[in-house]
């Protein structure tokens, strides 16, 4: 059983299944080998007030399934919702090929890798709402 490796920068923090985990002074590797658990880098989390966008929504949905904070059932959905209203935005290839990505990982109950690939479309939308302001 392979499991899950964090590398972990100094004083970085991370949550795991609920409880926050700090790392000491130096870089260090956790391995985790039980499968299905919650982990969310701290850095990655979006907090509450910042989740102002349809992106940053839809990654604050799949952090709330990853830290407990959602039942996993309805954010499921939740999140599926959010990322179909965003296919409805996106429609250049690379945004589309990342909200796919992010519908598989969430149908595969898998709310690490849908937070991701979402993440990954937070530049694109703020140069959309840039160019709209112009």
């Amino acid at each position: 059983m392979s499991g899950l490796v964090l590398k972990l920068a100094p004083n970085e923090r991370v949550l795991i299944n609920g409880a926050v985990i700090e790392n000491g002074d130096r870089r260090t590797k956790i391995a985790i080998k039980t499968p299905n658990v919650n982990v969310l880098r701290l850095r990655d989390a979006i907090h509450p007030d910042s989740a102002r966008t349809p992106v940053s929504r839809a990654v604050y949905i799949a952090q709330l399934i990853l830290s407990g904070d959602a039942d996993p059932v309805e954010g499921r959905r939740q999140l599926l919702v959010a990322i179909e209203q965003l296919s409805q935005v996106f429609d250049d290839r690379d945004s589309r090929l990342l909200l796919a990505e992010a519908t598989v990982a969430a149908v595969e109950a898998n709310p690490y890798q849908a937070l991701r690939k979402l993440r990954d479309l937070l530049p694109r939308e703020a140069r959309l709402f840039a160019s709209t302001k112009e």
